[in-house]
């Protein structure tokens, strides 16, 4: 596929719901990819970008940044403690929030920086052990933590489901979850299942080699 092919997948996607292309955030996932790879994507005009790891970010953003208006980076992996301050002032979006003591520095960082950004919280809808996420049955706890005692109010949630499920399942889970606490915008659907994630009210997608072609890790050293 290519980024006009997913474009358009997207926009059928929304129709075929009755949704407006508009209310679909396509999020390009260009972690472990080549510079160029990158660049092509935003010389054709994309500009919302998805990142995993804060360092990698750091090395590639900021020169993109020099060279391109309207970016938009979302981090999309693992948030450490300790580089909750960095990652504020790299990315526009965190996705991934997922207990409280990475909620109280989040808040912490909001009052340094005088603003705060959207964040959603992460589940892991399927309960693995090895996946980061709150639990299920822990989401509707730390939401209110977060809105009662950390004073910022999450911007949805976020789910990325276990790769032998049948993603639907935990997209409507997910969409369930949001809708008993008030939240109206969902992570969720990635380069195999974003038109079923879209079907279930995604408001963000996370697509990466459908975009980019097959992910080029780093040379080992």
């Amino acid at each position: 596929m290519t980024l006009q092919s997913v474009r358009e997948e997207v926009d059928a996607a929304c129709a075929r719901s009755e949704r407006s292309p508009g209310s679909v955030s396509l999020i390009a996932v260009s972690k472990v990819q080549p510079l160029d790879r990158v660049k092509a994507v935003l010389d054709e005009g994309h500009r919302i970008f998805g990142e995993n790891r804060v360092q990698e970010a750091a090395g590639k953003w900021p020169d993109f940044r020099q060279t391109y208006d309207g970016i938009e980076l979302h981090l999309i992996g693992p948030l450490q403690s300790n580089k909750v301050r960095q990652a504020l002032d790299l990315f526009d979006v965190i996705h991934t929030v997922d207990r409280d003591k990475l909620a109280r520095r989040i808040a912490d960082g909001f009052q340094e920086l005088g603003h705060s950004l959207p964040c959603f919280i992460q589940v892991n809808t399927g309960a693995e052990a090895q996946k980061a996420g709150c639990l299920p049955d822990e989401i509707d706890a730390l939401i209110a933590t977060c809105r009662t005692t950390y004073d910022f109010e999450p911007a949805g949630l976020m789910c990325i489901p276990p790769v032998d499920e049948e993603p639907s399942l935990h997209f409507a889970l997910l969409a369930k979850l949001a809708e008993r606490n008030g939240l109206s915008q969902l992570s969720m659907g990635m380069s195999g299942d974003f038109p079923q994630a879209i079907a279930l009210g995604a408001t963000h997608v996370r697509v990466g080699s459908a975009i980019f072609g097959e992910r080029v890790p780093p040379a080992a050293t």
